[in-house]
């Protein structure tokens, strides 16, 4: 993450671009909204969990996510906070849409780690945080709910050591718990943040010290948490590493705060933690060579396809992470996949489900372009080299499952609804070398019910889920040969995917064992890197 690269741009180098992952219901999406108030974006943080219109939160788009309180999707944010331009892309808690998260991280430089105070890292947690690891993404994290009930800091502070691997610097420490929380001392800046019970959209008090010895604490902090409170920050000085923005960087250690996203309290330090410490744009690797932020031709690539954002308009939204450049509405980019030129005369800027239209952006911005079908995940769009970028996962479904029109006269509207989600990345969608129909497969099974939601809301067309005879899929490698004359025997176990790629259908792991003892010539594999 750190080199002896020239500096950048300054338009450039005042982006963060980042991603928010947590464990459902650590108060992600609470987290977000509080961000987009800090930024200027929103005058009032609406409630996650309130009644009707007021439970529509800014980030959650889609209907099933307003219904349900879940994000399913992944959406994009763009504000100012300060001198910086952040570009935050907020993430499915849900393990079921894992996949989407995945695709996600290859398009942010740093990422945000939220954990419940009281119940610390938890099983998704630690699959995201490894997708992180294995991209050495820089990691800063959140200790969220620290006004309810909550486990010791320096317990938390172990559980993420062992459990995650990862050195923790305390950039703030909590004075209290539960009903006693009283904010945090900053150790970053020696000050003393305390928290607002009564506003929950108010920036909470700063009391500015010289150091843990100042007078001024004692007129903010009873003696008895005045007490603790020293004491362990004498603990954990001894314990525990200081923050290294190096170390950070390279992935080696996280800065934690402590704070209540509900109660927007210790959020802005944490927004000045990302502007201060977080990584610029960072290069882009591309099979043929490392695309640099601060090159003068644009390059960018789409990560993610959104159908449907505004059901009114039965749209595609490309998201695009600009990797180089700085650029302008109306320019005529290279389709790489295509080779066709392709002029993007309306790309948008997001503030979730709101869009303004993008005059420029520079390398870091993320842009949506809407399209009819032309942009897919994985797809560069460049000033004329013929790049690809690498690194975008598309993962084998681990559920499988048959789909059937309510009304069988529609089974064409159907086709094209799958296609369309196929193209997505919501569902992997695979058609039989024998029989009629299509096989979708999923990572998770509450995907299902928001592909049957989402088809009845988009395309007015009920469908129901059958179980499956298959119970797994794996991409077909190897010579063409070897290929088309295994295809041609395994008739019964072939399909294609939505790109035409050939796929085998499994229903036991014998059936695994078998190709890779019969047929070494080709290669199964349950990941196909979404690069074109």
């Amino acid at each position: 993450m750190l080199d002896n690269r020239p500096p950048l741009p300054p338009e450039i180098a005042r982006r963060r671009t980042f991603a928010i992952i947590a464990h459902p219901d650590a108060g992600k999406t609470t987290l977000t909204e509080k961000f987009l108030l800090f930024g200027g974006a929103i005058q009032m943080a609406g409630q996650v969990r309130a009644k009707g219109e007021a439970r529509r939160t800014r980030s959650d788009f889609m209907k099933m996510e307003q219904d349900r309180g879940i994000s399913v999707s992944a959406s994009a944010m763009s504000f100012d906070f300060r001198e910086y331009r952040f570009n935050l892309v907020d993430t499915p808690g849900h393990s079921d849409f894992s996949e989407d998260t995945y695709r996600t991280l290859t398009a942010v430089d740093a990422a945000i780690m939220v954990i419940d105070g009281a119940k610390g890292v938890e099983s998704q947690t630690r699959k995201l945080f490894e997708v992180c690891r294995m991209r050495d993404l820089p990691i800063l994290t959140f200790c969220n709910k620290m006004d309810r009930d909550s486990r010791d800091t320096f317990e938390i502070i172990d559980e993420i050591q062992e459990n995650l691997a990862i050195d923790v610097a305390p950039a703030s420490w909590p004075i209290g718990s539960g009903r006693d929380f009283l904010g945090c001392y900053d150790l970053l800046h020696d000050r003393l943040e305390l928290m607002d019970r009564a506003d929950r959209n108010r920036v909470a008090e700063t009391v500015r010290l010289s150091g843990l010895d100042d007078p001024k604490l004692a007129e903010h902090i009873p003696a008895a948490q005045l007490e603790k409170l020293r004491e362990d920050i004498e603990m954990a000085r001894e314990l525990l590493p200081r923050f290294d923005r190096k170390s950070f960087l390279e992935g080696h250690l996280t800065p934690i705060w402590f704070g209540s996203a509900i109660n927007s309290f210790g959020v802005r330090e944490l927004m000045e933690g990302i502007g201060e410490f977080g990584p610029q744009p960072q290069p882009q690797t591309a099979s043929e060579r490392q695309v640099s932020p601060d090159e003068g031709k644009v390059s960018g690539f789409v990560f993610k396809v959104q159908a449907n954002m505004d059901p009114k308009h039965r749209d595609r939204v490309a998201f695009v992470r600009m990797a180089s450049g700085h650029f302008q509405r109306g320019m005529k980019l290279l389709h790489v996949r295509s080779k066709k030129p392709m002029a993007v005369s309306n790309p948008v800027l997001f503030l979730a489900a709101d869009r303004e239209l993008a005059e420029e952006a520079w390398a870091g911005d993320i842009i949506g372009i809407p399209n009819h079908g032309q942009l897919r995940i994985g797809d560069a769009l460049t000033e004329g080299e013929s790049l690809r970028f690498t690194g975008i996962p598309s993962f084998a479904p681990e559920l499988l499952q048959n789909v059937r029109a309510g009304d069988p006269m529609k089974a064409k509207h159907l086709e094209k609804a799958l296609m369309q989600f196929a193209e997505e990345g919501a569902a992997k969608v695979f058609k039989p070398m024998i029989g009629s129909g299509f096989i979708v497969g999923v990572v998770g099974a509450l995907q299902f019910d928001v592909l049957a939601s989402r088809i009845e809301l988009e395309y007015g067309l009920p469908v129901r889920f059958e179980p499956s005879q298959f119970t797994s899929a794996r991409w077909l490698a190897g010579s063409k040969d070897a290929v088309e004359t295994f295809a041609g025997t395994n008739k019964q176990h072939m399909a294609t995917d939505n790109d035409g790629d050939l796929v085998y259908l499994t229903r036991l792991q014998w059936d695994i064992d078998r190709v890779v003892r019969d047929h070494p010539e080709l290669k199964l594999t349950a990941t196909k890197e979404m690069m074109v």
